[in-house]
């Protein structure tokens, strides 16, 4: 994947996650007008909201992982916002490591590597998510590990074969850790922990 397609493929994923949270927070604005004006009131109006809420979270993280990035920096407290409403109710944790503000570049590595991971624990676990003299470290934590050999390999730079639309972060995170300079790397413990580094 070329550098210009890479960076199209970004453009059009802040284009669409820009175009579509606006809709987003107006259902969410519509919801709280009827709760202040007295109305209905249940389990179906609280699947509304709470779908309006996961669908917000979801584009926040896309936006991070696939919109335009820069050397920008991003705070703490932003990126622990989005990771914990993507986490609320699920069967993953993610813990974030770094105290201080990370460059955006690096935290988009860091989202796409959290769904790489996600892929090897379709059964939920734990991530945790470190940065130590600018190294990067992702391990999730799982008793059901699935490791497909042939996707992790796309990080060490092997052709992507039948790449599928829920696996497209490995091909990305390994292109754009190649502009950067980055050489992602894996190891297993199998039943363990899977750790990703870059």
């Amino acid at each position: 994947m070329g550098q210009s397609n890479v960076n199209l493929a970004a453009l059009i994923g802040s284009r669409i996650c820009h175009d579509l949270i606006s809709p987003i927070g107006a259902i969410n604005n519509g919801l709280e007008l009827l709760g202040m004006a007295g109305g209905s009131t249940g389990p179906e109006m609280d699947l509304i909201s709470e779908s309006v809420e996961n669908a917000s979270a979801r584009i926040r993280f896309f936006r991070m992982a696939y919109g335009a990035a820069g050397d920008q920096p991003i705070g703490r407290a932003e990126v622990v916002s989005i990771l914990k409403d993507n986490t609320r109710g699920a069967r993953m944790t993610i813990a974030y490591g770094p105290l201080d503000e990370q460059p955006r570049w690096a935290v988009r590595l860091g989202f796409l590597g959290i769904q790489c991971l996600e892929t090897a624990m379709p059964y939920g676990g734990r991530i945790e998510l470190s940065v130590s003299g600018g190294q990067w470290m992702l391990i999730g934590y799982s008793e059901k590990i699935l490791y497909d050999s042939a996707l992790w390999g796309v990080l060490d730079g092997n052709e992507a074969q039948n790449i599928a639309p829920s696996q497209v972060q490995f091909p990305l995170l390994y292109a754009l850790s190649q502009d950067v300079q980055r050489t992602p790397s894996v190891a297993l413990v199998p039943g363990q922990s899977l750790t990703l580094r870059f």
